[in-house]
């Protein structure tokens, strides 16, 4: 079974692999490039990153932003606990 990401899909992860080099917010670019809110973004990044397709399209940048979700939810289960510094 061979399960590619759609155009859209390719478009969010080539995107987020190098936001950071357009000029602008990057909000501003989400919208003028993607077509997407902000918001919508987000959420489709992030049920994106858990595809396994995306995996297998660009292994180092859907790795990495696993890792910063990752850290981003401990420490935000970790201030909800009172624990944070």
């Amino acid at each position: 079974m061979d399960e590619t990401l759609d155009d859209r899909s390719r478009a969010i992860l080539d995107f987020e692999r190098g936001w950071w080099q357009r000029s602008g917010s990057k909000d501003r670019s989400i919208r003028t490039e993607l077509g997407l809110s902000p918001a919508r973004y987000y959420q489709l990044l992030n049920d994106l990153i858990d595809a396994p397709e995306a995996l297998r399209y660009d292994p180092m940048l859907v790795r990495r932003l696993r890792r910063l979700r990752t850290a981003r939810r401990r420490q935000r289960f970790a201030r909800d606990l009172g624990l944070g510094r």
